[in-house]
């Protein structure tokens, strides 16, 4: 699972249809914890990271699975609002 969104990049460059993915994520009781990296949209031929940031969001310990639950966290948040599942 994966987000596809346009974002503007830490340099201030559109980057269209980059391909966003949880990575790292950590847990306990109450909390998960994520790195929510970004790659170009040339993914299948040259993967480039040209963004990491942290995250963390309410766990639901009978809820869907972690990472399922950090993406729909994600998606809630205004750079991911017209974000499509990829």
């Amino acid at each position: 699972m994966a987000l596809q969104a346009t974002t503007l990049t830490v340099y201030n460059l559109t980057a269209t249809n980059a391909y966003h993915r949880v990575e790292n994520v950590r847990l306990d009781k109450v909390s998960i914890a994520f790195s929510m990296v970004s790659y170009s949209e040339h993914l299948e031929t040259m993967p480039f990271p040209f963004n990491t940031k942290t995250y963390s969001c309410v766990y639901d310990i009978n809820g869907e699975n972690p990472i399922k639950q950090a993406y729909l966290y994600l998606k809630t948040l205004p750079e991911f609002l017209n974000a499509t599942d990829c």
